[in-house]
């Protein structure tokens, strides 16, 4: 295989879901929770026929790698993995309402300032070490947010829980790097699955009297299939092949493409503070990703 192909996968994958806000302004009339509710429903029965048809060696071995751990460890891997598909599970919630109810713009901004906080998270818990420039692009970064919180401090508040309960699902991935995280993600699917769906009424609130149409669910297998499976695996294919220094930078066309939609198609205004912190968190991912000599890969997950 050429390695062009592999570049070609990882910018597949990220241009996809830069262009994630689609289908989900088409269903932002439906409450939030119901879109999520079969968001899952869908993506887990997507990941769950692929990885019992296409891949059940990769499952075997998952299974026999956990079947060889102590007890102690075991229980660890549960309960990482239970706490990775419930903060997946958040962030999807959130990033939804989000889009849907707020702006792009804030969607995306949580997504610039993701793997930065992701490095301090794995730093503060993991014990990582933090290279200066990266400690620099972490100071920016804070900067950026401040100005952002002058000017609208809702806006900041949905960034930073977006971007969090991101950066804390992968720490979770990170401290299983020794599992395939496609069988982990199925898995994990399965179990939030298994703790939502009987509270289906609760999902749909009090809107969720609206009939749900063909444009609906056609939307939602949209976004479980083109926007979740698919991208999914053009990144673990990257994966193979590219170093995930590459793939970190290569990782910001989706927010990039969120906010040219936002601006160019949506028509979404913004405020000179938010221009400014804008700037200032491209200057912080630029500064982040300067070279580095080695980093360990994580699997995107949107």
């Amino acid at each position: 295989m050429k390695p062009n192909k592999y570049y070609s996968a990882a910018i597949t994958a990220f241009a996809i879901w830069g262009f994630i806000v689609f289908p989900l302004r088409v269903v932002a009339n439906f409450p939030s929770g119901q879109i999520l509710y079969f968001r899952v429903l869908f993506a887990m029965l997507g990941l769950a026929a692929v990885t019992f048809l296409f891949r059940r060696q990769s499952l075997r071995q998952t299974w026999q790698a956990y079947q060889s751990e102590n007890r102690q460890e075991k229980r660890r891997l549960a309960l990482l993995t239970i706490t990775g598909g419930l903060l997946l599970m958040v962030n999807w919630l959130v990033f939804i309402y989000v889009i849907n109810h707020i702006d792009i713009q804030t969607g995306s901004f949580s997504y610039l300032l993701c793997p930065i906080l992701t490095a301090l998270l794995g730093y503060l818990i993991l014990k990582e070490k933090l290279r200066a420039n990266q400690w620099l692009a972490i100071g920016i970064s804070i900067l950026s947010c401040c100005l952002i919180g002058t000017g609208a401090v809702t806006n900041l508040v949905y960034s930073l829980f977006v971007a969090l309960s991101y950066a804390f699902f992968l720490i979770t991935q990170r401290a299983l790097r020794q599992y395939d995280k496609l069988v982990l993600l199925t898995v994990q699917l399965i179990i939030v699955f298994i703790c939502i769906g009987p509270f289906y009424t609760l999902f749909k609130g009090d809107a969720g009297n609206l009939p749900l149409t063909g444009t609906f669910y056609t939307s939602v297998a949209v976004l479980s299939f083109l926007f979740t499976i698919l991208p999914l695996f053009l990144n673990m294919y990257a994966l193979k092949e590219l170093k995930s220094g590459t793939i970190g930078i290569l990782m910001y066309i989706n927010p990039i493409l969120n906010f040219l939609i936002a601006f160019w198609y949506f028509q979404e205004k913004t405020s000179l503070e938010k221009t400014i912190a804008y700037g200032l968190i491209f200057i912080s991912v630029l500064i982040y990703n300067l070279p580095a000599r080695k980093k360990s890969p994580a699997l995107y997950v949107r």
